[in-house]
């Protein structure tokens, strides 16, 4: 059995950590205010910037959209992997790194392990590719300052990639903020673009091509090639707010847990510690009764 002293440092170790974990967890919960209300605001501009491409696309001419749109025998390809800067998340960048494993195991199997390519945005899986030396690009930097321009160059690079025949298929693998508690991890293939279709629940999802009246200044041709890679830098960018708001509900979540272990754990220690220090005073009260016995016998 632990000695007193010892069981007291215990507790008050554990004491301090479920005070961190407090800590972390209103953090957590602060941010993810945040964060949330970014992707709220995100998701109708971006079903809408699609909506609009949808309608351009459907009487379009497959030579207007080539550029980004050719379908290559798939002999090399860049997985853009979103995870966070730091840990004490749970299992959300490991969910991610599973995702791109199961990514690889299901299309990419057949190819050789020098022909995938990781562009990592975050820390976490910046460090996790860059020793399995699959790693392209730097964007560690990404969530200090999170905004629009900091991630446009990361896909900059992704679409100069596919267009100048470096890679052949690009593919995003992130966490998608859901709630607080869940986040599921999702394979969306960025590059080349798959056929565009009005997301649900848009006002012309059910409506035929022809229903929408656009005025096209300086031309149709022109607003396509402007639209095209705007619509890719904002599913990227999309992509990683999912992915901030899914770390801080991780983190939230599982800092949730940690302070409620902790809990359990002090009550468990309180217990040890109490029946210790009983033991001890019960031993040290046999030891006085035992030689106050000893006295009178010797007399």
């Amino acid at each position: 059995m632990a000695s007193l002293k010892e069981v007291r440092s215990r507790i008050q170790s554990v004491s301090s950590t479920q005070q961190i974990t407090k800590a972390m967890k209103m953090v957590a919960a602060a941010k993810l205010r945040r964060a949330q209300d970014n992707i709220i605001r995100m998701r109708p501009y971006a079903q809408r910037l699609t909506s609009i491409l949808a309608n351009l696309t459907r009487t379009t001419t497959d030579d207007m959209v080539s550029e980004y749109g050719e379908v290559r025998e798939v002999r090399r390809v860049l997985i853009i992997a979103i995870t966070s800067d730091r840990g004490l998340a749970g299992a959300f960048n490991a969910n991610v790194f599973k995702g791109v494993n199961a990514l690889i195991a299901a299309r990419y199997a057949s190819l050789p392990v020098g022909n995938i390519s990781v562009m990592a945005i975050g820390k976490k899986a910046h460090d996790y590719y860059g020793r399995r030396n699959m790693l392209v690009g730097n964007y560690t930097h990404v969530f200090t300052q999170l905004s629009f321009d900091t991630v446009r160059v990361a896909a900059e690079e992704a679409m100069r990639g596919f267009t100048e025949g470096t890679y052949d298929e690009v593919v995003m693998v992130y966490n998608e903020f859901k709630n607080v508690a869940t986040q599921v991890v999702q394979a969306q293939q960025l590059l080349p673009l798959v056929p565009t279709e009005v997301p649900a629940g848009t006002p012309s999802a059910n409506e035929p091509a022809n229903s929408v009246d656009y005025i096209f200044e300086p031309s149709k041709e022109e607003i396509i090639k402007t639209l095209i890679p705007q619509s890719l830098k904002i599913q990227l960018y999309k992509a990683v707010l999912e992915s901030n708001a899914s770390e801080h509900g991780a983190r939230m979540t599982a800092m949730d847990k940690a302070t409620d272990n902790a809990g359990e754990l002090l009550k468990s220690l309180k217990l040890t510690y109490n029946r210790t220090r009983q033991a001890a005073i019960t031993t040290e009260i046999l030891e006085i009764v035992g030689g106050a016995e000893a006295l009178a016998a010797s007399r």
